[in-house]
């Protein structure tokens, strides 16, 4: 899975942002639970999704 695009998510509205927004804060959420109770995760994960979440965030404050 490759990392995602800053190109990829410029055409969204701000509703749509806001939304993934939400939705990548509760998958990371869920990642670190997963983590704290020794789940087998992905540790990719982690930085694909803090990624995409600081790119929304910066789009956000535009």
């Amino acid at each position: 899975m490759p990392l995602p695009k800053f190109k990829d998510i410029q055409n969204l509205t701000n509703s749509d942002i806001q939304k993934k927004i939400i939705e990548l804060k509760k998958e990371i959420f869920e990642l670190k639970l997963k983590q704290t109770t020794r789940q087998n995760i992905k540790p990719h994960l982690f930085k694909h999704k803090k990624r995409q979440l600081a790119q929304l965030l910066t789009i956000k404050q535009d």
